[in-house]
């Protein structure tokens, strides 16, 4: 379904939007100052009475000008509404509030991508990601994550898993319901496939590849939880075509890890998986696709992640459409066995097998 085929907006939508996105850094900060300084919450308390921007500057300790002007460019925005001098809180306030998905997103914006976004154009003409240096010297953010600030880690950490974290209970039955005995989970990251892995089946035994520093964060992990002796680690940098992966494994597993590469580097890391797996195996891929979503709002999200990448993470990847992604697949000598698409929020799961004489 092709949620983007049509230009349906008239004429003066259309130029209220452009202000929007001409004012968009603007009332993204906005929309942060009025919720970490306590303001939209003490509206929130008030209920339907409300209050007048005396009593929520006294209650929030802030000057009276300071709320104010937060307050009139937060009356713009939707996030309250003002009657009889006295503000209430909107809908929209109230999401920013209160929803997940939005704490999510603002704060990896905020926290991971937002300097390093004033780079893009450098970005987008020189393949690298430009804005990294924002964050440190490292060739790719990856090579960083265990070196961010914690509250860097947190905002990236938390982004990662979220899209990810609803959909592992609803894929554990699909993945496992062959009897698959050893699996080569491929970018483990913190370990939480793993983890859920073992507890779901007994007889498993994983088997997790990722660089170093992501290792250890994963070892760690795994050892508090007293699972070391079902998973194994394997430190590979998969950009290193002359590193194969172990043999041995009746499955490989890749959640939300080849979104991290090019086309290109996909298909090498593809067919160095083609080379490790028995004959019978099969590769598991999940993947939010933003052209397999049931909401317009769901592929915004995606699209807008895609930036991350350019900007931030590698210069050279993004969320991929289906359309984009799967000839990957087939280069790399698979055809997809299985496809399962809406689990959880966005996901789609893949089960790829090797294609006869590939």
């Amino acid at each position: 379904m092709n949620l983007f085929s049509k230009d349906t907006t008239k004429a003066f939508e259309a130029k209220e939007t452009a202000q929007w996105i001409a004012f968009g850094p603007v009332i993204f900060q906005v929309a942060r100052a009025l919720k970490n300084l306590g303001i939209l919450k003490v509206i929130e308390d008030s209920h339907h009475d409300g209050l007048t921007l005396e009593e929520i500057a006294e209650k929030v300790k802030q000057s009276h000008y300071g709320v104010r002007v937060l307050l009139e460019s937060g009356l713009s925005m939707g996030l309250v509404v003002i009657n009889d001098h006295k503000y209430t809180l909107t809908k929209t306030g109230y999401f920013i509030l209160h929803d997940a998905l939005t704490k999510v997103n603002m704060d990896f914006v905020n926290d991971i991508g937002y300097k390093g976004l004033f780079h893009l154009e450098e970005s987008i003409e020189t393949g690298k990601p430009a804005g990294l240096k924002e964050l440190g010297k490292w060739n790719t953010i990856y090579e960083g994550i265990s070196q961010l600030q914690p509250h860097e880690q947190k905002s990236w950490f938390s982004f990662d898993h979220f899209f990810s974290d609803d959909a592992f209970p609803l894929v554990l039955k699909h993945v496992y319901k062959n009897g698959i005995k050893n699996l080569m989970d491929i970018g483990g990251n913190t370990g939480k496939w793993a983890a859920a892995s073992v507890k779901y089946d007994p007889n498993v035994h994983i088997t997790i590849i990722d660089l170093p520093g992501q290792l250890n964060v994963a070892i760690s992990r795994i050892e508090q939880m007293g699972l070391a002796n079902r998973i194994s680690f394997a430190p590979v940098n998969m950009l290193d075509e002359k590193h194969a992966l172990p043999k041995g494994h009746d499955a490989i597993w890749m959640s939300q890890f080849l979104d991290c590469f090019s086309e290109d580097e996909i298909v090498s890391i593809l067919k160095r998986c083609h080379n490790a797996l028995d004959d019978d195996g099969n590769i598991f891929i999940l993947e939010p696709f933003w052209d397999r979503q049931k909401f317009e709002i769901a592929a915004f999200c995606l699209h807008q992640t895609s930036i991350y990448f350019t900007a931030l993470a590698n210069g050279n990847s993004q969320m991929y459409s289906a359309e984009t992604f799967l000839p990957c697949i087939q280069k790399a000598g698979f055809e997809i066995a299985e496809q399962i698409d809406n689990i959880g929020l966005s996901q789609t799961l893949l089960r790829c097998r090797k294609r006869p004489n590939a």
